[in-house]
């Protein structure tokens, strides 16, 4: 095997296993609280349904939704933004069961954080439920790239700039 093929195979496993190391950034807004809290028990649903965040949120498409175990949405109105906080009013809920809190915030830096947080309701309740969940918020479950496209286009890019730079130029 020549030196040159040794240099690319090692400079490509460097490259590669430095990149698996690598973790995803985590400097987007992440989840610190909840009402109700995320896995309770409760016996009455609160007025509000709030979602509370390490850090300011801003106010454009925020989402809020609970639905419940029968499939429908029961929050009353559309979120809003105070802080670091996205809220929606509740109201009375139905049937026994986990309910499924689904938010989507842009977090300060302008990326989107989306996820669940789930309560149970111990006792039934006399309120009246909205329409159907078709999804907890209306997007796909990932807004973001999968890291491997990145990881692909790193080792290509790379081995890529490897060869040509040791290549041995043509004798004329």
């Amino acid at each position: 095997m020549s030196t040159r093929i040794k240099v690319i195979a090692v400079g490509m496993l460097a490259m590669l296993a430095t990149m698996l190391g690598m973790g995803t950034a985590s400097a987007h807004s992440a989840v610190v609280g909840s009402n109700p809290e995320n896995g309770a028990s409760i016996q009455v649903a609160p007025d509000k349904v709030s979602v509370t965040f390490n850090e300011a949120l801003q106010a454009q498409f925020a989402a809020l939704t609970v639905t419940g175990p029968d499939g429908n949405l029961w929050t009353k109105s559309d979120p809003s933004v105070e802080g670091p906080t996205v809220s929606a009013d509740l109201g009375d809920l139905g049937p026994t069961g986990v309910y499924t809190i689904a938010y989507r915030v842009t977090s300060a830096d302008g990326h989107p954080v989306n996820g669940t947080l789930t309560f149970t309701l111990t006792e039934a309740g006399s309120g009246t439920p909205g329409a159907a969940a078709a999804s907890s918020t209306g997007e796909s479950e990932s807004g973001s790239m999968p890291v491997w496209i990145f990881i692909v286009a790193g080792v290509v890019v790379f081995g890529g700039a490897l060869f040509f730079v040791l290549r041995k130029p043509k004798s004329s």
